[in-house]
């Protein structure tokens, strides 16, 4: 069942990297260690991934929106399991693990065809 928009997806994925990146800071958990580097990193990667994906929000369509998708999956199941496999959930896990869950469920959720490309679609003659 996907009914999150392309476009929707986009606003998300930007506001969740820029999120990503500051949360350390935000929450109390810059110390230096994986606990912020891991969220800085994948924040990061969401940003510049989103910015090559072909959806109405990318700048360059050099990404299919499936593969975007799918590394929409992978990286919120590794930021979900970051505290267990980096060992640093007896500091902070919540962080980590909601919005790894997030990625997941809006990568799961989200149309995987982008929104002017379903326009053009249903306009063009058959």
């Amino acid at each position: 069942m996907r009914f999150i928009s392309t476009r929707t997806h986009g606003i998300a994925d930007y506001l969740i990297g820029i999120l990503l990146i500051i949360a350390p800071w935000l929450l109390g958990f810059a110390n230096g260690g994986a606990a912020q580097w891991v969220p800085i990193i994948l924040g990061l990667g969401l940003i510049a991934y989103s910015l090559l994906t072909d959806y109405e929000l990318g700048v360059s369509a050099m990404i299919p929106m499936p593969i975007h998708l799918g590394l929409d999956i992978a990286g919120g199941a590794i930021l979900a399991v970051s505290p267990w496999l980096f060992g640093f959930a007896d500091t902070v896990f919540w962080p980590h693990l909601i919005v790894g869950l997030v990625e997941i469920a809006a990568g799961l959720t989200t149309r995987r065809v982008p929104g002017y490309a379903r326009a053009s679609e249903t306009m063009s003659p058959r």
